[in-house]
């Protein structure tokens, strides 16, 4: 049959990508517990003309300011959203397929094949909000954290004698007799083993993180039989068992309930503790607010010495990319089968139609081309062995 015109066939579309956003208006992850699927528009096929497909839409999926992404395999940082406005490419489309006119040649005018788009890259990711606040009420439930963040500050949490009361952290602004301000935020009670898990402690002390300095507040009234010096070593022994970085974030210990104090004892011990350690110390009633106005003076100086560093470790930053997805080869030698797999082969076998001679001679020239032919020499391949490529098998000749 003589075959009229040359190949018309235009180029798939590319996959849209996905991006994530900081929304101004979100301040909870609480939609991603219903919804845990995303998928980007795929681009449509090419068709004939050289008419090329249209490229799919991009998602765009928002978040809530101070969420970290990383990736649920390894752990690692893939971008931590913690800037206004702020945008960032995750996972980028797969490229959209060439139509045959690529594949034409002097001697191949018509070519009967084309190649398909590649497959964008699936992952799963883990979300984690980490609050943005300068300064971070740290110690044990029930110690007067919410009492002193309610006196300072606008905000208004739930207050109770018990322990556990705040479940999720609170934030308010703090403004200083000298007009400086800075964020504040109540840190729900940690407890004994909260590095590990125990109670809500790996939620709670991830918020922790971003502060750059901790009001360590500790109860002295000696009502509950609470040792202070003690109270203050297990608080650090769990910050520093969560992430060592948080053993050397600056701190100042607020012995708190200076209205109801029966004995000094603990809190004599607990000053040469702080004195021993060269470690800012100040005593305070939370409820009468006396003390309050001196401690939050020297917590605005302090910060001002303080940089604002990137708290969150991005060192290892993942960055996906379609070439580490797409391109790469492995064989296995199985029963004396040759099995060819990975991302080039699926790549490869996309854009072959096995039932075309012309194909078949483009995938002979693409196996040689990709090293294949040579890998498959050098694990003895010889006259007559099958050799699998995915769910194709050929038998191998030279």
């Amino acid at each position: 049959m003589l075959q009229l015109g040359g190949p018309d066939g235009g180029d798939g579309g590319k996959g849209g990508d996905i991006y994530f956003e900081v929304d101004k208006d979100s301040n909870t992850l609480i939609d991603f517990r219903y919804n845990k699927k995303f998928k980007a528009e795929s681009g449509a096929n090419g068709s004939g003309g050289h008419c090329y497909g249209k490229n799919g839409e991009d998602l765009i999926i928002k978040v809530p300011k101070g969420t970290v992404v990383k990736d649920a395999e390894t752990g690692k940082v893939i971008t931590d959203l913690s800037e206004d406005g702020q945008k960032e490419l995750i996972l980028p489309g797969g490229r959209g397929g060439k139509g045959n006119s690529h594949f034409a040649t002097s001697t191949r005018q018509a070519p009967r094949f084309a190649q398909d788009g590649e497959k964008g890259i699936e992952k799963e990711v883990i979300l984690e909000l980490k609050l943005l606040a300068d300064v971070g009420l740290i110690g044990f439930p029930n110690v007067g954290k919410s009492t002193l963040l309610s006196r300072v500050t606008a905000a208004r949490p739930k207050i109770a004698n018990y322990h556990f009361t705040t479940i999720y952290p609170n934030l308010g602004v703090v403004k200083t007799i000298t007009g400086d301000s800075f964020v504040l935020a109540d840190i729900p009670g940690v407890i004994e083993g909260a590095s590990e898990g125990v109670g809500l402690g790996l939620q709670f002390l991830r918020h922790i993180e971003r502060t750059r300095l901790l009001l360590h507040v500790i109860d002295c009234s000696g009502i509950e039989g609470r040792n202070p010096v003690e109270d203050y070593n297990v608080i650090n022994k769990e910050l520093v068992n969560y992430n060592e970085k948080l053993s050397k974030r600056k701190q100042i210990i607020v012995a708190n309930k200076l209205d109801i104090m029966q004995d000094d004892t603990g809190y004599k011990n607990l000053e040469k503790l702080a004195k021993e350690k060269n470690i800012e110390i100040f005593k305070i009633s939370a409820v009468t607010g006396e003390g309050i106005p001196e401690l939050f003076a020297k917590t605005a100086e302090i910060l001002k010495t303080l940089p604002k560093e990137e708290i969150v470790d991005i060192d290892n930053k993942i960055v996906y990319t379609l070439k580490e997805e797409q391109e790469g080869f492995d064989i296995e030698v199985i029963n004396g089968e040759f099995i060819v797999t990975g991302p080039a082969v699926i790549k490869l076998m996309g854009r072959v139609n096995i039932g075309d001679n012309e194909s078949m001679a483009y995938l002979q020239n693409s196996i040689r081309n990709l090293g294949i032919e040579d890998r498959l020499k050098e694990l003895g391949v010889k006259e007559g062995d099958t050799v699998k490529i995915l769910e194709w098998e050929f038998e191998w000749y030279d």
